[in-house]
């Protein structure tokens, strides 16, 4: 497998799986040696167990940080302040990229941005959708849901309350769905989250009003 020939069937895909170079004819322990050569001369950058970025100029698209946050822990999807501050619901810019996902947490960093993924109980891993995120698709929790997963988050360590939830300084609300909000809760039983969800949505309604 040489750097051309890998370059022919990649460059139109930058981030790729070390496990997706197995359509070469080349054995397995070479194929891990290329890897740590084009890394070491930067033609490639790791970032994390088996992924990996093609570095310009040999990339025909550049990919997002988001795109990469989706890809490489999976099932996952963008959520919390990340989501939040995409939605413009909090006035913070957010680097780090916030995920949400059913297997264990965990965060890496790569070219300086904290990328976390928070685990979630898989009744309650929903209420996301397809965007599209400088012309590339990204799965990413609906306003609502971000809000939901940052309380359900919160209140697995502490005890929720409106002061909490005002340090968060909230904004543009007016089209922020009650109903879908409070809906994920047909997901859970835990009675601390339930009434930090009807607290919360009460204290958004009056925003609203």
């Amino acid at each position: 497998m040489k750097w051309e020939e890998f370059l022919r069937k990649f460059s139109d895909r930058p981030l790729f799986h070390s496990s997706m170079l197995r359509i070469f004819d080349d054995d397995w322990a070479h194929i891990q040696i290329q890897l740590t050569r084009w890394s070491k001369t930067g033609k490639i950058t790791q970032i994390r167990r088996g992924w990996y970025l093609i570095e310009k100029p040999y990339y025909q698209n550049n990919i997002p940080f988001p795109i990469i946050a989706n890809q490489v822990v999976h099932p996952s999807y963008i959520s919390l302040e990340w989501a939040l501050q995409y939605y413009q619901m909090i006035p913070e810019s957010v680097p780090h990229l916030t995920s949400i996902t059913t297997t264990r947490r965990t965060e890496f960093v790569f070219k300086n941005r904290l990328f976390i993924y928070h685990f979630i109980q898989p009744s309650l891993f929903t209420g996301y959708l397809q965007e599209k995120y400088e012309s590339q698709p990204i799965f990413i929790a609906y306003p609502e849901k971000a809000l939901f997963d940052k309380i359900y988050l919160f209140t697995r360590q502490e005890k929720f309350s409106i002061d909490w939830l005002r340090e968060l300084r909230l904004q543009n609300l007016e089209d922020f769905n009650l109903v879908r909000f409070q809906s994920y809760l047909t997901k859970t039983k835990k009675p601390g989250l339930h009434k930090a969800i009807k607290l919360a949505a009460h204290f958004i309604k009056e925003l609203q009003s």
